[in-house]
């Protein structure tokens, strides 16, 4: 009962921090890339169609509400509310991690309160790796009954882990866990990162271990090991709070880099860690991202009045911003905007050439130029 309570607590306490505190790291990536402009777009902006496919689900428009919140009493309307919003929307949506109602039936509710208010809506469960090993594919498959979820999300967060002072810091056998419950439920499996990224070394692994989508939760958004900085401060735990400066501000793989280094192993990937408009999802998108998602922007827009208006108004904003720079690009589709012109510059692209992965950026635009080539031929 102590450690479920502790876990309930925590996630309340992560909450209300990042409502009022400044939780968000550094740069994404996402201001060292830039699309290129289209002159003569030769489309209408009002034909241009948002809607997408996402392990097998149709979308209206390629975002989803983010893994947030959930496992405490007060976290169940901000629940009922993003879920309106996204039903309404036809977007997808993540819960928060679970592992609170695995350890204590009463907080089920704040989770079940998602797929009632969306009945129709892509929802994905949501429980950490290294809990995995604690409650093993049963675990996994009474999570995904509690919310009758389209799929399942395992989130790696051991920065997070190793600057709390309870945090779980054996990482072993994960990997081997995640592979069996890849190899034993019947939903796609999603692995997500919380603000530290992925590498293609990770995504390699996890495509072997049969994950069938790759969420990069990148370093550029809100950073839940800087939100362990103003826990430990509070409860003075100077060891955990000096943990928390040095590794919470600036450590990680920026959504850029992650994004570039995931979708070179083939599998869906979903863009997160910083996403705060629709330019941003346009860029991630042309770097080879499937779907974006976002948490804090929407999270904050819910605590104003817990209704869905000000949730739906931001998505459409973001939508419209997606479209405006669909237009500029000449691009009708989502399809269409993955192969557009991009450059990137600045300590982005330093980093990619050091890690060999510029060469990829480089061969789209070689392709794009043979392709506009053979069309003056034509």
């Amino acid at each position: 009962m102590r450690e479920m309570n502790r876990t309930s607590r925590r996630k309340i306490e992560q909450l209300r921090i990042c409502m009022e505190k400044e939780v968000e790291a550094g740069a994404s990536g996402f201001a060292d890339v830039r699309l290129l402009h289209v002159a003569l777009p030769e489309i209408a902006k009002e034909d241009i169609d948002l809607k997408t496919s996402f392990l097998g689900f149709s979308f209206k428009l390629p975002i989803m509400i983010a893994s947030m919140t959930g496992g405490h009493p007060e976290t169940k309307r901000i629940n009922r509310v993003l879920a309106e919003a996204a039903e309404q929307l036809g977007i997808g949506m993540g819960v928060g991690s679970q592992r609170a109602a695995l350890e204590g039936i009463e907080h089920e509710d704040s989770f079940r309160v998602v797929r009632d208010a969306a009945p129709d809506s892509f929802i994905y469960a949501n429980l950490g790796a290294p809990q995995l090993l604690e409650y093993g594919v049963e675990g996994v498959e009474r999570i995904i009954e509690m919310i009758d979820a389209d799929a399942v999300a395992i989130h790696l967060n051991f920065l997070q882990e190793a600057i709390q002072p309870e945090g779980n810091v054996d990482a072993r056998g994960c990997l081997a866990a995640i592979k069996e419950v890849c190899h034993s439920i019947r939903k796609p499996v999603i692995v997500k990162e919380t603000g530290a990224g992925i590498s293609y070394r990770v995504a390699r692994r996890l495509v072997d271990a049969g994950v069938a989508a790759i969420d990069v939760g990148g370093f550029g958004g809100t950073s839940l090991a800087a939100a362990e900085i103003y826990r430990a401060r509070a409860e003075g735990d100077e060891l955990s709070e000096h943990l928390g400066q040095l590794f919470g501000w600036d450590w990680g793989i920026t959504t850029v880099e992650s994004i570039v280094e995931c979708t070179a192993v083939g599998i869906p990937v979903i863009a997160t860690g910083g996403i705060r408009s629709g330019l941003d999802v346009a860029k991630s998108i042309a770097l080879g991202a499937d779907m974006c998602s976002a948490a804090l922007p929407f999270l904050k827009t819910v605590m104003d009045d817990f209704t869905p208006d000000k949730v739906i108004r931001k998505v459409g904003e973001m939508g419209e911003e997606l479209k405006v720079a669909m237009f500029l690009t000449g691009c009708k589709t989502i399809h269409e905007l993955k192969a557009v012109e991009l450059v990137v510059t600045g300590t982005t692209r330093e980093i990619m050439a050091q890690r060999g992965f510029i060469d990829r950026i480089t061969e789209k635009m070689r392709g794009r130029s043979r392709n506009r080539a053979g069309m003056r031929r034509v």
